[in-house]
């Protein structure tokens, strides 16, 4: 939904306890001004730095002009900087806050306001156990204070590189009652650690490395969850990386959590980090230096929402975030951005006339966003009018956004195609009828549908079962969102097989395939059930793998891009992303899959066709290529490469799987493939025979097996040609021979004797080649009876006839055509 875009102020600060003072301390010249409020926004904390001389001040405003007493402090150097303003629910009375001031040496305020009575200290306490801590960075996860504090190494002249690991990250409940505040003890949740920018969500604690932090340690992020005590490294170009219980003080040791994970994390870029914030729902916003705007998610996942002008962040200036529901504000260099945190669109872009402004909590209006200036508070609307037309669904606007792109690259104008020129131009209609189709149908649920032209009812009708399996998807999306932890998983299991169902019935591009890998690479046992539902994988009665699946499916499989079309970005072709999930969940299928795809390829391309797959690199080798980028090999592996080379039935394939059962000296099964694959054609017999009798002239593990070896022979073999290539291959001794040797692995005659007699008693190729010949009854063939005519005038001018050829039988003719 547009916004409206409404900028109206609601607070000239007459509703504040000493207004006036508030607006004064807003427009001082030259002294730069923070301002934190409350969650409920009753509260305003303006936290101002004048120089010179260096004096800080902090001042609480109350809103509705609440009476009772004031809280300022004044504080300046050598006295210790404030790191944190913390606001914590009060539990003694609802509707009542806690403010915790903390200080850089440890000591912490707590303050309480209470209607008509106004600011009371009830405690200062001291957070830091050692009198020498400086505390960094500090923020409030649920009922505790979490903190990053230096603690200085004892010895001066202590090494640097030991220096640069003295921080410690540390945990203390805070709990306030009737009777005061009492601090609980104190946590380690890690230490030896570089520094640490600490923010809170509600269940999670993020780590961000300082930007002083050393290179190798500010290529990843630290995720704390208090309630599993677990520790996340995540680094966001690459995901999520390692997570480890904390079960012991012991295992709190920076260097030691790193060390699974060294090898993988020297290989990373350091973290581009500008600016970082958290959000509403819980993730940690980040900004690079080039203006990426990112989101890191507590499972270490991280997703792009939005590009920034890197111009404005060039300059050196600030950044602002703050999330409204599902809406991001940003303001950066007097301009407010509003994006959709969902898809990353820019919602609104509005310049701002004010030089310094915040961002005010707002908790009881979520259509809009609270900003304070030096001239009150402003309120920026994005809810819809009620007197305007109706807004156009966010899909309506993706459907211009796309036929821009789609005509701009077919057209041969250098002019820029806009969104408002497609509209108004006129001249292509498709995008118009399509979003005059989505916004009747998508919105005659909300308000009556207005009617629809004529022209686009008959469209209407042939993709109202599209529109409905897209209102099914968004209604699936919802539920996902919505559902309980326990239904989660099967609720992303449907969407995932829709999504890929989806995907392998339209038009696979590069951005599909990525789309896919990152389905697989997400939610692996989903997008495994959903392969098997859109292939219709299943075993019939005999135990066979059978597959149902179209054409259409097939060669999305099969014919897609494969991996020297798309580049080194990462993406895996959709045929490999199977075969990686049949070795995960059902690895005793993939050569059945691999048979099976196959078959397919024979039937619909031809035989080394190179617009098949098979005619590039074979079906089989893609298969091998998957099995070869597990991470740790086993016995398993190596008989998977066994039958994903037999199940191809290639000459070289079934020649390579008999040499790897050769050297794993599997001699049962080595006569067995040879005994079936001899029978697929004379060449391979004649290869795998040859095969077999120069390893049986080496040793002596196929004596048993020598009665099915020997019929192995093929016919074109003499007894020369076998004694041949067993003295090639007969192994070297050290010794000079002697006629009786006492060796048991020594080739006798008397084992070759079987083969010699079997190939000198049987016949010669050449007399059955000539046996029909020789049997015939009269030899050679009598001589066909000749005519003998005199050719008239008309026969010459007739056009040439057939010639036919009769041969020693009557009944058989053979035309020779002379045209």
């Amino acid at each position: 939904m547009k916004p409206a875009g409404t900028l109206r102020r609601v607070s000239d600060f007459s509703d504040f306890s000493r207004g006036h003072w508030l607006q004064e301390l807003l427009c001082q010249a030259g002294q730069p001004s923070h301002v934190h409020s409350s969650p409920d926004g009753q509260h305003l904390l303006v936290l101002q730095k004048s120089r010179p001389p260096p004096l800080h001040r902090l001042v609480a405003f109350q809103r509705h002009g609440i009476g009772g007493a004031d809280l300022e402090r004044n504080w300046e150097p050598p006295q210790p900087a404030l790191v944190g303003l913390l606001f914590l629910q009060s539990p003694v009375t609802s509707g009542s806050w806690v403010l915790a001031i903390v200080w850089e040496h440890g000591r912490t305020e707590v303050w309480h306001f209470a209607v008509a009575v106004g600011w009371q200290l009830l405690q200062t306490l001291e957070l830091c156990q050692g009198a020498r801590a400086r505390i960094v960075s500090v923020c409030s996860q649920g009922a505790s204070l979490v903190w990053c504090e230096e603690r200085p190494p004892l010895d001066a002249h202590s090494d640097m590189s030991k220096c640069a690991f003295r921080f410690c990250v540390c945990s203390r409940a805070l709990e306030v009652g009737e009777q005061g505040v009492q601090l609980g003890t104190v946590r380690i949740v890690l230490h030896n650690s570089p520094e640490y920018q600490v923010l809170a969500s509600p269940q999670h604690v993020f780590l961000v490395p300082a930007a002083a932090s050393f290179a190798t340690t500010s290529k990843f992020l630290l995720i704390w969850h208090p309630e599993k005590a677990k520790l996340t490294i995540a680094a966001p170009s690459a995901g999520f990386v390692h997570s480890k219980v904390l079960r012991s003080s012991s295992e709190s040791d920076f260097r030691k959590l790193l060390l699974g994970s060294v090898g993988l994390l020297s290989g990373l870029a350091p973290l581009d980090i500008h600016t970082s914030a958290m959000s509403s729902s819980g993730g940690l916003l980040l900004v690079s230096t080039k203006g990426a705007v990112s989101m890191v998610e507590p499972d270490g996942t991280q997703r792009h929402i939005f590009d920034l002008e890197e111009a404005a962040l060039a300059r050196g200036s600030p950044v602002q975030l703050k999330t409204f529901g599902s809406i991001l504000a940003c303001v950066l260099a007097g301009v407010l951005y509003l994006v959709n945190l969902n898809s990353g669109r820019l919602i609104e872009k509005k310049i701002l006339s004010m030089k310094e402004m915040h961002f005010l909590e707002s908790p009881r209006e979520e259509d809009s966003i609270q900003l304070i200036t030096q001239t009150g508070i402003y309120s920026f609307s994005f809810s819809k009018p009620e007197d305007s037309s109706r807004p156009e669904p966010c899909l309506v606007d993706m459907v211009f956004e796309e036929a821009c792109r789609y005509y701009q690259r077919r057209s041969l104008s250098s002019s820029k195609l806009t969104v408002e020129k497609l509209k108004k131009g006129g001249v292509f209609q498709a995008p118009v009828a399509l979003a005059a189709i989505l916004q009747h149908s998508l919105c005659q649920k909300q308000k009556p549908a207005q009617g629809l032209q004529d022209t686009y009812a008959k469209l209407l009708s042939t993709m109202s079962l599209e529109l409905q399996s897209y209102v099914s998807l968004e209604v699936l999306k919802t539920c996902v969102v919505c559902a309980p932890e326990s239904e989660v998983e099967s609720y992303c299991e449907e969407l995932v097989e829709q999504e890929v169902s989806r995907v392998l019935h339209s038009d696979m591009d590069k951005d599909s395939l990525a789309y896919l890998n990152s389905i697989f690479a997400s939610f692996p046992k989903a997008a495994w059930k959903a392969t098997r539902s859109c292939l219709q994988l299943q075993q019939n009665g005999d135990g066979l793998l059978v597959a149902r699946a179209t054409p259409e499916v097939w060669k999305k499989v099969l014919g897609g891009l494969q991996q020297d079309e798309m580049g080194q970005n990462g993406v895996v072709p959709l045929f490999e992303l199977i075969c990686a999930s049949f070795l995960r969940f059902k690895p005793k299928w993939l050569p059945s899959f691999v048979e099976l795809t196959q078959q397919y390829v024979s039937i619909s391309w031809a035989y080394s066709s190179k617009e098949g797959p098979e005619g590039r690199v074979p079906l089989y080798k893609r298969a091998l290529g998957v099995l070869a980028r597990k991470n740790k090999h086993s016995e398993a592996d190596d008989e998977m490469e066994l039958e994903l080379l037999l199940c191809s039935k290639r000459p070289k394939a079934v020649l390579q799987a008999l040499h790897l059962l050769i050297r794993l000296k599997r001699w049962q099964r080595v006569v067995e493939v040879a005994e079936k694959f001899s029978k697929l054609s004379p060449l391979l017999n004649k290869e795998i025979f040859t095969m077999l009798l120069a390893e049986f002239a080496q040793h002596r593990e196929l004596d048993p097996y020598l009665a099915v070896l020997w019929p192995l022979c093929p016919a074109e073999l003499t007894a020369s040609d076998i004694l041949t290539m067993v003295l090639q291959h007969l192994p070297r001794s050290q010794e000079d021979p002697v006629p009786f040797s006492s060796e048991a692995s020594q080739l006798t005659v008397g084992l070759l004797k079987p083969l010699l007699q079997r190939v000198v008693q049987r016949p010669c190729v050449q007399d059955e080649m000539y046996s029909d010949a020789l049997q015939s009854p009269t030899f050679p063939p009598p001589t066909p009876p000749r005519e003998h005519r005199i050719p008239s005038k008309a026969a010459a001018d007739d056009p040439p006839q057939p010639l036919t050829a009769r041969t020693s039988s009557p009944s058989t003719v053979v035309q020779v055509d002379t045209a």
